[in-house]
């Protein structure tokens, strides 16, 4: 597995440097291996990871499991409130389900705050 990197704040024109030197990297042939997800505040991060859906990474790190139901029981929490979490967790990227199980895309979540916009 990977890295994941969280930035909060910054601007257009730093997520397009970024996205255009991967391109470069991409186009010599070297490895792009970034995982970046960025946000555009702090309220829209929190808004995606919850103390719950925290705990749900946390615990799908450690045991992947091989559905919703399964997770939902393991954390003790109902079946449409784990699946909802999946859901935004999945489109985020942090969650894949595949092959059977329920599993994260990285071993380390990195979060990076700007405070200068």
């Amino acid at each position: 597995m990977s890295d994941m990197k969280i930035t909060v704040g910054g601007s257009l024109a730093e997520d397009a440097a970024a996205f255009v030197d991967a391109w470069h990297k991409a186009e010599r042939g070297e490895t792009v291996s970034d995982h970046v997800l960025a946000f555009e505040s702090w309220e829209a991060l929190s808004g995606l990871l919850s103390t719950e859906r925290l705990r749900l990474l946390r615990h799908v790190h450690a045991h992947p499991e091989p559905s919703v139901s399964a997770l939902a029981r393991a954390l003790g929490r109902q079946y449409r409130r784990v699946h909802e979490d999946v859901i935004a967790l999945e489109r985020a990227g942090l969650i894949v389900r595949a092959g059977g199980l329920v599993r994260v895309t990285a071993d380390t979540v990195t979060a990076e705050v700007k405070l200068a916009a």
